[in-house]
């Protein structure tokens, strides 16, 4: 046998020998398995991140070679206390500052572990958990605080299943935050316009940055069902496939960045505000919802003959008695409220009604074992792991206090009177008081949560607007 035969069957041989898991996109299962995954790959770096109330990723950088050494990883308890602009909230209304700001140990989930694809340098990344130091978990913590919500709907041999829409606008690049956003030049040559919803122009107008989205997705393992442009200038909608609620709000989580690095490589901004661009509209996280029997698989909404049954009706008269009290975190920056406006594209009520968009709570036509509820009030800007679990937490108290919903609206609910807080005080006042989602969601984050909403609204106001530069300087 010639040697450069030899030397092809023995290139194969070594091929053969390669385990399946090294080929995984996403996820290994034990720490044996993460070693050969990263050696396989040649990674140098390993981002060990976790989001904070905010949704931003938090966390630490290391050698992949440190990664794999059973180094003990720890962030300051501060960071899961800190506002959006960097400061830290007072005590008060149940919150105390922990004055020895002590350590939470960070636990990766391997399950998550995928590369980051827009490094220059092999880089991956893994998404960790907050445990203390005797191993119990971190109750104020976002992915404890959904975890908390899914494991109660365990408890009652139930399966909560959901799927996001993310909706969030391409902008030029605004270094000044003085100016107002603007909508990008798109390959025609154009600034992009407004109604263009649905449009497939629209899309291409964006080909190139698209087509990185995709790429980058695929390489982390994260799976678009389909993308649309929406009826902004430059707004685009992700729709997710439907699944277990913490593997969608961590791919929601690894989305944002993904969009956000994506767009930078194109030398725009891609930008998660529910309100960027006055007189344009919104951006939202509209979340689907539906609940199966852990044993079954079979929904809990759908009799055996197709109609809807009781639990059904109590998981929407639930959301509708908690969502306006939810608010907080469905809405949770000043800016969130200008979205929620009436005659507009968002609802501002808490009716619900089959196929129609002007309501709270969508029920989308479908077969009975599809049946879902559609919640569309969060905004784009929300943290996924806390709105996805206040969301379903609204739904299993209906269940659970058999909560009887009003009657479907088969009409448009825009014009309608607002039946949610118009700011965010008066959401974080009704989150605080509403004690069964408290106790469903945890009470040191729901007094950690709102102690940083307080926080951040003191900052807001004292910033002075253009709207009071404009009409108050010169006429009051």
């Amino acid at each position: 046998m010639s040697a450069e035969k030899t030397e092809v069957r023995a290139a194969g041989n070594r091929r053969a020998r390669i385990p399946a898991f090294v080929k995984n996109v996403r996820g290994v299962k034990n720490w044996k398995e993460v070693a050969d995954w990263l050696a396989w790959r040649g990674i140098e770096d390993i981002e060990c991140i976790t989001p904070d109330q905010a949704g931003v990723a938090r966390g630490k950088m290391m050698p992949s070679k440190k990664f794999t050494s059973n180094t003990s990883l720890a962030l300051p308890s501060a960071v899961f206390m800190t506002t959006i602009n960097g400061g830290y909230p007072e005590n008060g209304h149940g919150f105390i500052y922990p004055e020895d700001d002590g350590d939470l140990k960070l636990v990766p989930d391997l399950s998550t572990l995928s590369v980051v694809p827009w490094e220059d340098d092999p880089t991956a990344q893994v998404i960790c958990d907050l445990v203390r130091r005797d191993g119990s978990k971190v109750e104020f913590t976002p992915r404890n605080v959904l975890r908390r919500v899914v494991d109660a709907y365990k408890k009652h041999g139930f399966e909560p299943v959901v799927a996001p829409e993310i909706e969030f606008y391409l902008v030029n690049k605004n270094p000044d935050p003085d100016y107002p956003l603007q909508p990008p030049v798109g390959r025609s040559g154009r600034a992009i316009a407004g109604g263009s919803g649905y449009s497939i122009a629209g899309i291409n107008e964006f080909d190139e940055l698209i087509d990185d989205i995709y790429h980058f997705s695929e390489s982390q393992g994260l799976e678009i069902d389909t993308l649309i442009h929406e009826e902004g200038a430059g707004q685009l909608e992700i729709n997710l496939r439907h699944g277990d609620p913490i593997k969608l709000a961590d791919q929601v989580f690894l989305f944002k960045r993904t969009i956000r690095e994506a767009a930078m490589k194109h030398n725009i901004y891609a930008t998660f505000m529910a309100k960027p661009i006055q007189g344009q509209p919104g951006s939202a996280m509209h979340i689907h919802q539906s609940v199966v029997e852990r044993k079954t698989g079979k929904s809990i909404f759908s009799n055996p003959d197709g109609t809807e049954t009781d639990t059904f009706r109590h998981f929407i008269g639930g959301m509708q008695r908690h969502l306006p009290n939810s608010m907080a975190v469905f809405a949770p920056y000043v800016n969130s409220y200008r979205r929620l406006v009436r005659n507009s594209s968002v609802p501002v009520n808490t009716h619900w009604g089959y196929d129609n968009r002007t309501v709270a709570l969508r029920v989308p036509y479908s077969d009975p074992a599809g049946r879902r509820v559609e919640n569309r009030i969060p905004s784009s800007d929300s943290n996924p792991y806390l709105s996805l679990a206040a969301s379903l937490a609204c739904g299993l108290l209906g269940i659970l206090s058999k909560i009887e919903p009003d009657a479907p609206m088969d009409k448009s609910a825009n014009s309608d009177s607002i039946d949610l807080p118009r700011g965010l005080l008066e959401a974080v006042e009704l989150f605080e008081q509403d004690e069964p989602l408290r106790k469903l969601l945890g009470n040191s984050f729901v007094s950690t949560y709102g102690a940083i909403k307080r926080a951040e609204y003191e900052t807001f106001m004292e910033v002075i607007s253009a709207w009071e530069r404009e009409y108050l300087l010169l006429n009051v």
